[in-house]
């Protein structure tokens, strides 16, 4: 099971893992289960809790993840508060938005960011292990490219010069902080299988 509501994580995870011999579900098989609300001061600490607390309500294995987008020049904001920066019902546009106005007059040789990635993997309410996940880049000064989701519009990969956004999914995933987890995972997978 992905345990995460975030539809974009769904999709990319559920696309890496399509190469095992496994079939994924989401969160719509528990329906009537209370959100888990994360209370972890690390990104390990949010997957790891989430994972635990979904592996109990199900018989599947179930990956968590937490990620963020960690900016030096704002003392690591938004940091494990990624998908609440702005409020809660702020959308991706609204942090995008207040991150680059954050950034304004941050000049270029410092605004130096990661991205980073945690997956956990539970079955029964029991941590099996955790996986991770990072990419360096910097923060653009306004969004760019039609991909991805969150802050890749603003995320760019200095040696590509290109926005998370504007890199094909494929390509992403290849390279992504998520995709960096999503490889470890991969290769212990198969031993936790029953």
């Amino acid at each position: 099971m992905i345990a995460t509501h975030n539809p974009g994580k769904v999709r990319e995870i559920r696309q890496f893992l399509s190469s095992l011999p496994i079939q994924t579900v989401g969160l719509e098989i528990l329906a009537n289960t209370d959100p888990w609300i994360e209370t972890g001061s690390t990104f390990e600490e949010n997957a790891r809790q989430k994972a635990e607390y979904y592996s109990q309500l199900t018989s599947f294995l179930t990956v968590a993840d937490d990620s963020g987008l960690v900016i030096d020049a704002l003392d690591g904001q938004p940091g494990e508060f990624s998908a609440r920066f702005g409020g809660d019902s702020a959308t991706d546009e609204d942090r995008n938005r207040e991150v680059l106005r954050l950034m304004s007059d941050v000049p270029e040789e410092k605004r130096q960011a990661r991205f980073f990635c945690c997956l956990a993997l539970a079955r029964k309410g029991k941590l099996l292990d955790s996986y991770d996940g990072v990419v360096e880049g910097l923060i653009a000064r306004e969004p760019r490219g039609e991909f991805g989701f969150g802050y890749d519009p603003i995320f760019i990969i200095p040696r590509l010069d290109k926005t998370m956004a504007e890199i094909e999914p494929d390509e992403k995933l290849a390279l992504s902080h998520r995709g960096l987890a999503l490889t470890k995972l991969a290769d212990d997978f198969r031993h936790f299988l029953p």
